[in-house]
C-alpha cells in the first residue's frame, strides 16, 4: 500500500514539475495571432495601425521617409526640406539612441544605410538577436512563431529606421516643448505621425502577408506587448501555486519513504490494530 502510494506521489511531483517549467514561457495558444492580411487589409493599416500612429501612410515621394535605402546619402534628409523642417543636429528619441548623430565604425553592418549618421551605436544593433531583445520579450515580433526571412527582414529594418535614424526624432509624440516628466503617459521615445512612403508599407504587407502576428486590439503592437505583461503577472500566480504544490508533494514522499523504510526493516511505526489492543 504504502509502496503504491509512493509510486503514484512521485508521478504527480513529476507532472507538477514540468507544468513549472512549462508555466515559465508564454504560451502561444494565449496570444491572439491571425495571419497579417486578415489583421491589416492592406500596406496602409499595417503601418498606421501596427505602431499606435507612429506612422502615416503617404503616397507622394517626396514627402514620405523610407525605412531603407541603399544611397550613399540618406534620401530622409531630402523629405525633411520638402517638408520645412530643420535637420536635427540632436538625436531627440531618448531610449537606446545617441544624444547627436554620428558615424559609425566599418563593422557596423547590419543598420549599414546609418553608418555615416547614426543616432544608434555599434553595440545596439550588431546582430538581428540584439535588435530583438534590446526592448525585452513583451516586443519580440515573432511571439506567434517564427516568421518568413522575407517578413522578419521588414521588422529589422523598421528597427535599424526606429534607432538610428537622425530625422525620426523630429515626429517625437511628446517633444521637449510639450513634455511632462509628472505626466505618467509621457515619454521621450514614443513617435507620432512620421509620413511612411507607401511603396515601402505595401512590400511590407506583401511579405508578410501570410506570417502569424499578435491580433489584439487590431494588431496594435503596443497593446500585444502590454498583454505580455498581463500575462506573466498571471503565470506569477501559476507559478506560486505550483511550487507550493511541489513542495507539498516532496514532503509528502519523505514521509512516505520513511514510512516504507520502517515497515520493511520490522519496525513499522503504526502498528495492527489488534498489537495495539494487546
Amino acid at each position: 500500500m504504502f509502496s503504491a502510494l509512493l509510486l503514484g506521489a512521485a508521478i504527480l511531483f513529476s507532472t507538477l514539475t514540468h507544468n513549472l517549467a512549462e508555466a515559465k514561457v508564454v504560451v502561444t495558444s494565449d496570444i491572439p495571432c491571425r495571419p497579417f492580411h486578415e489583421i491589416y487589409p492592406s500596406g496602409r493599416e499595417l503601418c498606421e495601425k501596427m505602431w499606435d500612429g507612429s506612422f502615416v501612410y503617404e503616397t507622394n515621394r517626396s514627402r514620405a521617409y523610407t525605412m531603407w535605402f541603399f544611397d550613399q546619402d540618406n534620401p530622409n534628409d531630402d523629405v525633411t526640406r520638402n517638408l520645412g523642417l530643420s535637420a536635427p543636429s540632436l538625436c531627440h528619441l531618448r531610449y537606446l539612441h545617441k544624444d547627436t548623430p554620428g558615424p559609425e565604425p566599418d563593422t557596423f553592418a547590419e543598420c549599414h544605410p546609418w553608418k555615416e549618421n547614426s543616432c544608434c551605436t555599434e553595440d545596439t544593433v550588431s546582430s538581428v538577436q540584439k535588435i530583438k531583445q534590446s526592448y525585452g520579450p513583451e516586443w519580440h515580433w515573432d511571439r506567434c512563431g517564427p516568421l518568413t526571412p522575407a517578413c522578419e527582414r521588414f521588422f529589422v529594418q523598421e528597427a535599424c529606421f526606429y534607432e538610428c535614424e537622425p530625422n525620426a526624432g523630429l515626429f517625437r509624440k511628446y517633444p521637449d516643448r510639450h513634455f511632462n516628466a509628472s505626466d505618467p503617459s509621457h515619454n521621450r521615445w514614443q513617435m507620432s505621425g512620421m509620413p511612411i512612403w507607401s511603396d515601402f508599407c505595401d512590400a511590407w504587407h506583401r511579405a508578410c502577408r501570410n506570417d502569424q502576428f499578435c491580433s489584439h486590439d487590431d494588431g496594435n503592437f503596443f497593446s500585444c506587448a502590454a498583454t505580455y505583461t498581463e500575462e506573466q503577472a498571471t503565470d506569477g500566480g501559476t507559478v506560486v501555486g505550483i511550487v507550493f504544490g511541489c513542495l507539498v508533494i516532496v514532503a509528502l514522499i519523505g514521509v512516505l519513504g520513511f514510512l516504507v523504510f520502517r515497515e520493511r526493516t520490522g519496525q513499522p511505526v503504526f502498528k495492527p490494530l489488534e498489537q495495539q489492543v494487546s
